[in-house]
């Protein structure tokens, strides 16, 4: 075994945690094996898949019962969008924080609904019971990212579906439980990326499956978004800081990468093959996090945990495909740039680009087309999801409407016994971009294998999201 393999493996396996000796060493056994047989010894972590994810479809939920996990920021407004869409209850909310189930519990109160969810609260596993109940068959999970896998698998095992915030693993291993898990119960893990039912993504995503941007040849994606240090953060987001003191890497991958992901089929007629990755220095995040210290107790506190000195502003990945196609995706949460997620799609036809805004269309060289024009391919290409569901998504809101589509058709699906639009092999391809930029700038940004969570099915699987809904759609939004 190589030095290099054995670096790898002891930050992908040994820095997880839930993983096994046995399977551990079962892992370790099956990538010697593929190594041998002149395959990469990074790639492949197991020896064969128990079942396929990918078009799977569960028994019809005419009711979807479920148990959400971590009312705060972000679920908070999962919860309050819940009652608008037809065909589900909420059974049980859990929070360490009493008073964010109460609230929650109260909203619900609010919009109507008559039944009241038991609140699960005040201790560190209290999540566990949610995930053993027999009344509930969703569990939507918003927590802080380390209890994403720990959750899910629980519920997994337990019989329960899944929806996870993003990302829904922090390293390479907690990705393969999540298959794992999943293929052996046969109950659905969905990441929660939103980003892949924002407007203009759907846009370009029919766009691409109708020819109009010929072969694609490369992408990008980002995530700019400056974060903060303020009081505003206090009751939620410490958690965060923390993350982004303690590891080096693009962090929060999956906004940028997913909808470039299924504009290019990856998992479903392509992978992701190695990237390499490269950061900055930290020439900011120090010093902002100790002038809010300064000035506040609470981020004096939080600055004395978050060791800031190696950690990265500005991190830059590039991805290339098993097909050839390429990828840049980009972090940064301190700088001065404007907020972007960029999502470019570059074809031998024409391009895509949203950031800077508004979004534009090109063809070739020429000048980005006419407003006129742009308004002509979006009547033509508009996916019947956004003509079905769009004005009322826009409406409850949720990152301006994205959100509650991406909810509603998780339900949909559910309800009509469909496979879901983003399935557990998405969610792990995503996710494990933050463990292997990771490895790729502790090393002198040398390049790195993608896991093929997949095992091979990714040759024959038919892609995802029915922005189109060729199936379903039945369900309403009230």
């Amino acid at each position: 075994m190589t030095n290099h393999r054995r670096e790898f493996l002891k930050l992908a396996g040994l820095a997880s945690v839930g993983l096994s000796g046995a399977a551990l060493s079962s892992r370790a056994a099956a990538s010697e094996q593929n190594a041998g047989a002149g395959m990469s010894d990074r790639s492949n972590l197991r020896p064969d898949q128990r079942f396929n994810m990918a078009g799977y479809a569960a028994p019809k939920l005419a009711t979807v019962r479920v148990g959400h996990i971590g009312q705060g920021g972000r679920g908070s407004g999962v919860v309050g969008q819940l009652p608008k869409i037809e065909g589900v209850e909420v059974r049980a909310l859990c929070d360490l924080v009493p008073e964010r189930s109460e609230a929650a519990a109260a909203r619900l109160k609010k919009a109507g609904v008559a039944l009241e969810p038991t609140l699960y609260t005040g201790s560190e596993d209290a999540w566990k019971k949610v995930c053993e109940r027999d009344d509930v068959d969703l569990v939507y999970i918003s927590t802080p990212w380390r209890l994403h896998t720990p959750i899910a698998v629980y519920a997994m095992n337990r019989g329960k579906h899944v929806v996870v915030e993003v990302p829904a693993a922090r390293t390479v291993d907690e990705c393969w439980q999540l298959v794992e898990a999943s293929e052996k119960n046969r109950r659905h893990l969905m990441m929660a990326q939103n980003t892949c039912y924002d407007f203009f993504e759907m846009l370009t995503l029919n766009m691409a499956r109708q020819g109009f941007f010929g072969d694609i040849i490369h992408g990008e994606g980002a995530y700019l978004h400056t974060f903060t240090f303020s009081g505003k953060q206090k009751d939620h987001r410490v958690w965060r800081v923390i993350e982004n003191a303690e590891r080096n890497g693009n962090l929060y991958p999956t906004h940028g990468i997913g909808p470039v992901c299924q504009a290019m089929n990856i998992n479903c007629g392509d992978r992701l093959d190695f990237l390499v990755s490269v950061a900055s220095n930290d020439f900011s995040m120090r010093a902002a996090l100790g002038g809010a210290a300064a000035n506040d107790d609470f981020w004096k506190a939080t600055s004395a945990q978050a060791n800031m000195t190696h950690r990265g502003n500005i991190n830059t990945c590039a991805i290339r495909t098993v097909n050839g196609r390429t990828m840049m995706m980009q972090h940064d949460i301190t700088s001065t740039q404007p907020y972007s997620r960029i999502h470019k799609l570059v074809g031998t036809k024409a391009i895509a680009l949203k950031y800077p805004e508004p979004a534009r269309i090109a063809l070739g060289h020429k000048d980005f087309i006419t407003s006129a024009e742009f308004k002509a391919l979006e009547e033509k290409y508009t996916p019947e999801i956004v003509r079905r569901i769009g004005e009322m998504a826009k409406k409850v809101g949720g990152h301006g409407g994205m959100d509650f589509m991406m909810n509603w058709r998780l339900i949909d699906c559910l309800r009509n016994g469909l496979p879901l639009d983003m399935n557990v092999y998405d969610a792990a391809t995503y996710s494990v971009v933050a463990p292997l930029t990771e490895w790729s700038v502790a090393h002198r940004s040398n390049s790195i294998d993608f896991p093929d969570f997949t095992s091979g099915a990714w040759k024959t699987n038919k892609p995802g999201m029915d922005i189109n809904l060729t199936r379903g759609g039945t369900t309403k939004a009230v």
